[in-house]
């Protein structure tokens, strides 16, 4: 009986030891993913608004919590941004899902995947922007555009300190 206990107790010991291991590596890859999110948006929230002067930030365009980061395996992330336009008809919407992905394409120093969405419920027609925005050939031809690229270029200059 004493050595049957003493397995039990030597079993339960190395998995509550196992399970430490467990939560503190999970502990690590929340902390390593909300680094990244706080990364990703250091990068977003400068981008200035195509009509405004102010920043994405400014118009709350784009707030910390709309940045999700997920590991796809140890050195690649899914990026999912979810923007709110300033109003529910804004039609530079689809100018500022734009210049959101084309900043980040440019400024992360990490391999990632990206997606973008405007907020649900937040735009009259968020499903075809969001279709247009994550659509690469549509943004590969979109940034052909000499007048677009321009007004993209301007808005996603990084501001004088």
């Amino acid at each position: 009986m004493e050595i049957v206990s003493g397995l039990v107790s030597y079993a339960l010991e190395k998995f509550l030891f196992l399970s430490r291991l467990s939560i503190k590596e999970d502990a690590g890859k929340i902390k390593k993913m909300e680094e990244k999110a706080l990364e990703v948006y250091d990068i977003i929230r400068t981008i200035r608004d195509p009509e405004k002067p102010n920043t994405l930030e400014e118009l709350e365009v784009v707030a910390e919590e709309c940045v999700e980061v997920k590991s796809l395996d140890d050195d690649e992330y899914l990026i999912i941004i979810r923007f709110t336009p300033t109003v529910p008809h804004c039609s530079l919407a689809t100018l500022i899902g734009l210049c959101l992905r084309i900043k980040l394409q440019r400024c992360l120093p990490f391999k990632h995947k990206l997606e973008i969405y405007i907020s649900e419920g937040s735009h009259s027609t968020e499903e075809d922007i969001n279709k247009q925005i994550n659509d690469k050939e549509r943004v590969a031809a979109a940034m052909e555009n000499p007048n677009l690229r321009e007004i993209v270029e301007q808005c996603v200059l990084e501001p004088d300190d």
